[in-house]
């Protein structure tokens, strides 16, 4: 075949109908695709006194217009949230939760990690819960504003200096936690000292996985993020250089809020009725490289951005020899049978037509086999690898690198595509190196593979947790690595589905 084509930019449908290219265009002028909730941001706002003033002025800031340093097509001017989302945000949240600044500097200075996280996360967690279960003033989303040293000191592979090291009251082994997690002890007292080395060592994910079943949506900013000018270096810099970067900063939370408070931005325009795309989640459940346990998981995506994540089992998925993560017949049927009934629950008990199943490796026939006794004949079955790759570079005279859209057709099942690349409608190309393609192959089924393509360079454009022209890869293994995490986090709920704005 051998084929160089170029696919047209996929567009995004907005109010009123309008479709364009780039997402914060398509706000500014048209307004988002619907209006979400008719009562604004109703937020919950956690941290210290400090953290909860500098959420305030931060809200009150995006009120305004605000502006990059180095503006232009390819950085917009934030016109302010409620021109841009048509609802109101007020500075003062229904509900504010303080916590004192002197536990947070007691719990992340202790010396084990697993009780300096788990600790820490504690006095967020706790405090959102109670506030949940109260349900005094409904609130829609809880933002929880840490400070710096949060994420210093509450991150993998963190350490406390030894001159500020708190001594923890007691230290067990990750294994011996998980065996009480299995076989609990007959005194409650040990099972509570286990808790802490049940859990991941990071503070955000830990965060997400224990919120989970209370199904409280977060979004965790720290400090620095909101109020950038208030953490200068000893030159007068900002922090990450988020004081040249106020609209962008503006447009990626803003834009992941008013998702999570169930608005739809926008979506894809011209998607085919009935489609559905799931993306195959793998996460080792252990550091260890020669374990074979892992947890697996299915996002479901449709042309809207609405997102589920359905968790299957924890099995020996992993072959160390290789690399690769496969399912047995039995979980893999099981893992897409939950996903097609939520699809027909939301769609008057009609199955999907097309059905793409996303992945980072080919489907062996076992799986495969699993996958396909969980749909009916009505719904063509489409399995997909899509990889990194750098086989392969083009180039081209001009100064500029490869277009965007760009695919090198191998054959009827198989192409590169360059996610990554020169867009004209910014005249720039948003990246650093030359751009590396997708190498994608329709490994089992059959679809035309153009219509696969133009299907995975749209899903590039379905990332609410920002709003940006396009991501390199689509949103099905976006955020794979992020789903997994979460869910090996810690002991989370099993087979209940949670959308997908939990965990991100």
């Amino acid at each position: 075949m051998n084929d160089l084509i170029w696919l047209p930019e996929p567009k995004l449908l907005f109010n009123y109908g309008q479709a364009i290219e780039d997402p914060r265009d398509g706000l500014t002028l048209f307004g988002p695709l619907d209006k979400g909730t008719t009562f604004g941001v109703r937020a919950g706002v956690i941290g210290t006194s400090d953290g909860i003033n500098r959420y305030k002025k931060w809200v009150e800031r995006i009120n305004h217009p605000l502006y990059d340093k180095a503006n232009g097509r390819s950085r917009p001017a934030y016109l302010g949230f409620e021109t841009i989302f048509r609802i109101p945000w007020s500075p003062q949240p229904v509900v504010e939760i303080e916590v004192p600044e002197s536990e947070i500097f007691t719990s992340i200075r202790l010396d084990d990690k697993h009780q300096r996280v788990y600790r820490t996360v504690d006095l967020y967690s706790s405090r959102i819960i109670n506030a949940v279960n109260q349900e005094e003033q409904p609130v829609d989303i809880w933002f929880v504003i840490v400070p710096d040293d949060v994420y210093k000191y509450c991150r993998p592979f963190s350490t406390v200096e030894f001159d500020q090291q708190i001594p923890a009251s007691y230290k067990m082994s990750v294994r011996s936690a998980h065996n009480l997690q299995s076989q609990p002890s007959f005194f409650s007292e040990f099972n509570l000292q286990a808790k802490p080395y049940q859990y991941e060592v990071n503070f955000h994910n830990q965060l997400k996985a224990r919120l989970l079943e209370h199904k409280a949506l977060t979004q965790i900013i720290r400090e620095s993020t909101i109020a950038p000018e208030e953490f200068l270096d000893h030159f007068g810099r900002t922090p990450r250089g988020l004081g040249d970067l106020l609209a962008s900063t503006a447009w990626n939370l803003t834009t992941a809020v008013y998702y999570k408070i169930g608005g739809r931005p926008w979506k894809i325009d011209g998607i085919r009725d009935g489609v559905c795309y799931i993306g195959i989640v793998f996460k080792q459940t252990t550091t260890d490289p020669n374990s074979k346990n892992a947890c697996c998981a299915a996002q479901m995506f449709l042309d809207s951005g609405d997102g589920i994540v359905f968790r299957g089992d924890v099995g020996p998925w992993y072959n160390p020899d290789d690399g690769d993560y496969h399912l047995r017949r039995e979980p893999a049927r099981d893992l897409i049978r939950i996903a097609v009934e939520t699809y027909q629950k939301n769609n008057n008990g009609k199955s999907p037509t097309e059905l793409f199943i996303h992945g980072r490796v080919s489907f062996n026939d076992d799986e495969w086999s699993g996958f396909s006794d969980a749909v009916g004949n009505e719904t063509n079955l489409v399995g997909v690898r899509i990889r990194d790759s750098s086989e392969i570079k083009l180039f081209r005279k001009e100064d500029m690198p490869i277009l965007r859209g760009m695919a090198y057709l191998r054959s009827k099942r198989s192409s590169y595509l360059w996610s990554r690349g020169f867009v004209p409608r910014l005249q720039t190309y948003p990246g650093m190196e030359v751009p590396n393609p997708l190498e994608i192959e329709v490994c089992r089924g059959h679809a035309e593979i153009r219509t696969v393509l133009s299907d995975i360079l749209a899903l590039t454009k379905l990332n609410y947790n920002a709003c940006i022209y396009g991501d390199g890869v689509p949103v099905t293994l976006k955020f794979a690595d992020a789903v997994g995490e979460i869910l090996t986090a810690g002991p989370v709920p099993k087979n209940s589905p949670f959308p997908f704005k939990h965990y991100i």
